[in-house]
């Protein structure tokens, strides 16, 4: 099943879109044929990677709870009177 990647030489929207046969596909934007097929990177999965993922997600949960935690606290003092 090939699926590749698209840039819009008319509106510029990048996108990735499954393509079958000799269909000739058109930008979901602007309606547009003049795409431009773009280099697609397979996705490579191993333990590592799955690591460092797992702890940048870790890491940005924690910062928004922080965050929520601090944007709360403030609505309720300013809220108290």
């Amino acid at each position: 099943m090939p699926i590749f990647d698209f840039v819009c030489s008319d509106c510029g929207h990048g996108f990735e879109l499954f393509v079958r046969g000799s269909k000739v596909p058109a930008c979901p934007e602007c309606e547009s044929t003049a795409l431009e097929k773009q280099l697609s990177m397979p996705r490579v999965h191993s333990e590592g990677s799955k690591a460092r993922s797992l702890a940048s997600a870790k890491k940005r949960d924690a910062r928004l709870g922080n965050e929520r935690m601090h944007t709360r606290l403030e609505y309720e003092t300013s809220h108290d009177d």
